[in-house]
């Protein structure tokens, strides 16, 4: 995900340092190059030994050492990212003043790349005006902030200024610097988990669906780029990414008229969800009861989301359906991909272990209108996520 891309990273005296030693890990590991610099003071807080063993490279303190000199200015101009995480009360104070005292004060003064910040402290400093005003004048300079937490602090007291976890800060860095392109101005519209259908104010029918295929579809359509919207809904799964729309619908029905209205501005429109093939003719206002041996429920089709988006689609839009099968898979996905109209289905088999409803693993075989048929091996659902955005970007 972040092959060769190049992170410098600056450390400030704080006890939130101990969570930049695992944020170094995770970037190194999702293969971007780090470099760090540390202020005099982080080197109360963290090593600087323990800082270069992770992150492969020497970690820089001093703008000089013996006769050795520190090109502040290239390390400024090596970065595709400043971050500086987390970012103290005090140096916060010298980069909106300018105070050029050490070496991370040199490298932000002379970088010409983004510089993000992470800030950490307590509370009542946090909420202090000049902190404000020193913030207010690093935004005018187009430094970016990653929001602060709300949780205990280094003093003991239960507030604001926590600095982000590194899960969040590489979240961070991947949504707002690293995306590709390759679906830059597409728009996006996925639908995932099961749907609920009333029996009653307690009861309801549904079936096993997570939303975790069609989360990970959704998450890899945007790391390329793409604008993107979700139908969710039962789902047990988020997204980490804020500039991901997630549109919440309980029913069928809900899920019919939200997919509809967003699918009038979408380009791609993948169907993932679960959605129940039959609701009750009649839900009942109160409990029923538990009198009957026998009790009988009079079902009616709920309308079919994938044939309409199918029958309507415009010659620049392309749709995509999932089928899930138990027997004659091959057939199923065939009769599927004619009958609804669409331009690919995706077939899962719950006879494949690993595959289908409630694994963090999926099996597919993708068929397209041409009548060619392509089958993956089992994989993450992330990866297949990336299978098949890679198919479709390849056949649109």
């Amino acid at each position: 995900m972040l092959q060769d891309k190049k992170i410098l990273i600056g450390i400030t005296g704080s006890i939130a340092a101990y969570k930049t030693i695992l944020l170094v890990r995770m970037l190194v590991k999702a293969g971007a190059d780090v470099k760090i610099v540390i202020t005099p003071s982080a080197k109360d807080f963290v090593s600087p030994l323990v800082l270069s063993t992770l992150s492969k490279n020497k970690t820089i303190s001093e703008l000089s050492t013996n006769d050795s000199w520190e090109n502040h200015v290239m390390l400024g101009r090596w970065a595709d990212v400043f971050l500086i995480a987390p970012l103290s009360c005090n140096t916060l104070a010298k980069m909106a003043n300018g105070i050029c005292d050490n070496v991370l004060m040199a490298i932000y003064l002379s970088a010409t790349c983004p510089v993000v910040v992470a800030p950490a402290m307590d509370e009542d400093m946090w909420k202090h005006a000049a902190t404000k005003r020193n913030m207010a004048t690093l935004k005018k300079d187009s430094v970016q902030f990653i929001d602060v937490n709300n949780g205990e602090l280094a003093s003991g007291l239960i507030g604001e200024g926590r600095m982000a976890e590194p899960e969040e800060i590489f979240t961070f860095l991947i949504e707002n610097f690293f995306r590709t392109t390759e679906f830059v101005g597409k728009k996006i519209l996925i639908t995932a988990g099961g749907t609920i259908e009333a029996i009653d104010p307690v009861r309801f029918i549904s079936n096993h669906s997570t939303g975790k295929m069609g989360f990970a579809i959704a998450e890899a359509f945007y790391l390329q780029g793409a604008e993107v919207i979700i139908v969710a809904g039962n789902v047990q799964v988020t997204t980490k990414y804020k500039g991901i729309k997630v549109v919440s619908v309980t029913s069928a029905d809900e899920m019919y008229k939200a997919t509809l209205q967003y699918f009038k501005l979408s380009n791609i429109a993948v169907l993932s969800a679960a959605v129940a093939d039959y609701k009750p003719i009649t839900t009942a206002k109160e409990k029923i009861k538990k009198k009957e041996q026998i009790l009988s429920l009079n079902l009616i089709k709920n309308k079919d989301i994938l044939a309409t988006l199918g029958n309507t689609k415009k010659r620049n839009q392309f749709v995509v359906g999932f089928a899930l099968e138990t027997n004659n898979e091959n057939e199923n996905a065939l009769n599927k991909l004619k009958s609804k109209k669409v331009d690919v289905i995706i077939l899962n088999s719950l006879k494949q272990k690993g595959a289908g409803f409630k694994t963090n693993t999926n099996q597919i075989s993708i068929y397209n209108k041409n009548g060619s048929v392509i089958n993956f091996d089992l994989k993450t659902k992330a990866a297949v996520a990336n299978d098949i955005v890679k198919y479709i970007k390849n056949s649109i």
